[in-house]
């Protein structure tokens, strides 16, 4: 089924995604913001935001795309379980596994394997995303939590909402960065001209990313940076954009870095490493951690074993 298109024409200033919902059949305020986040829906030919106030003789294109297929088969896809209890499922994502179900991605998800694992989430926090409450992008590592029932649903949206939920990333980016600990705060929104990636625009939506360095390692003439990230905020691709806003890409990215990976890495140089958060039914706080995956400790173990001048930080 082919994408639908809509070409509208503002009379008046309105917010974009009220316009857009009040004008297209069949959308909601809500699925028009994210069809705005994704890039679907233009302003002149150019992408922005749902807060962006269109104007008289502005031209606004939507792409309304097919329906995501809501009938979800679970899958025996392996899991690594790192906590389970009656509210909830931590799981050690590993690189290359989607979250969940979308357009090219409508099997081999995430969900789909925990569908397989716990066949009651189906409609938990929606039909097309049962249980998944955060994401990571389909080559980061690490930690992720998946609700088992509305109620968890519910609180666990309301902690990452109130920014209490903590999370801790590894990075490994290119050049030398300083200082060597600080905060990035830069708005970030959807690229103008590349819908597919996410960029900082002054307009955007408020992000912050705190990091601290633990290691300056050098290959050659090309310095590295091994950074702990911690994000106050969860936008799409933040790390990523953030680091590439500074002038420190991570090895890897061949979206917001280098088109052709450094260091022989197969993927972006990025892993969820811990995640705190308070057990929707007791309140108690847990902290949860994963190691470096295999691939990436690789990375630093060539550097090691090469005898590259490096020293840690703090």
């Amino acid at each position: 089924m082919p994408d639908r298109l809509f070409t509208l024409h503002a009379d008046a200033r309105e917010r974009l995604d009220k316009f857009v919902a009040a004008r297209v059949p069949s959308l909601s305020r809500s699925a028009a913001q994210r069809l705005i986040e994704d890039g679907f829906v233009t302003v002149n030919g150019a992408v922005t935001d749902a807060a962006h106030k269109v104007g008289q003789g502005d031209v606004i294109v939507v792409r309304v795309p097919p329906p995501v297929p809501t009938t979800l088969e679970a899958e025996d896809i392996p899991l690594s379980i790192i906590y389970e209890d009656a509210d909830l499922i931590v799981i050690d994502k590993p690189a290359g596994l989607v979250v969940h179900p979308s357009a090219g991605h409508d099997r081999g998800t995430l969900v789909n394997a925990i569908l397989a694992h716990a066949p009651d989430l189906h409609g938990v926090g929606g039909e097309a995303r049962p249980g998944i409450v955060h994401r990571l992008d389909k080559d980061t590592s690490g930690l992720i939590v998946v609700a088992k029932n509305d109620t968890a649903h519910r609180e666990l949206q309301r902690q990452f909402k109130a920014r209490t939920v903590k999370k801790m990333y590894v990075a490994l980016v290119e050049g030398r960065v300083e200082p060597g600990e600080g905060v990035v705060d830069a708005p970030i929104a959807r690229d103008r001209v590349h819908r597919k990636r996410m960029a900082v625009v002054m307009n955007g939506r408020s992000a912050r990313t705190r990091y601290k360095v633990v290691r300056y390692a050098s290959v050659g003439e090309t310095a590295y940076s091994l950074v702990e990230v911690y994000p106050e905020t969860g936008r799409t691709h933040q790390i990523r954009v953030h680091f590439a806003w500074l002038g420190h890409p991570l090895v890897g990215d061949t979206v917001y870095g280098r088109k052709k990976p450094s260091l022989s890495i197969e993927r972006h140089f990025l892993h969820a490493a811990r995640l705190t958060l308070h057990l929707p039914s007791t309140g108690e706080e847990r902290a949860f951690e994963s190691p470096l995956p295999q691939d990436l400790r690789r990375v630093l173990q060539r550097m090691d074993n090469e005898h590259l001048p490096h020293r840690r930080c703090g």
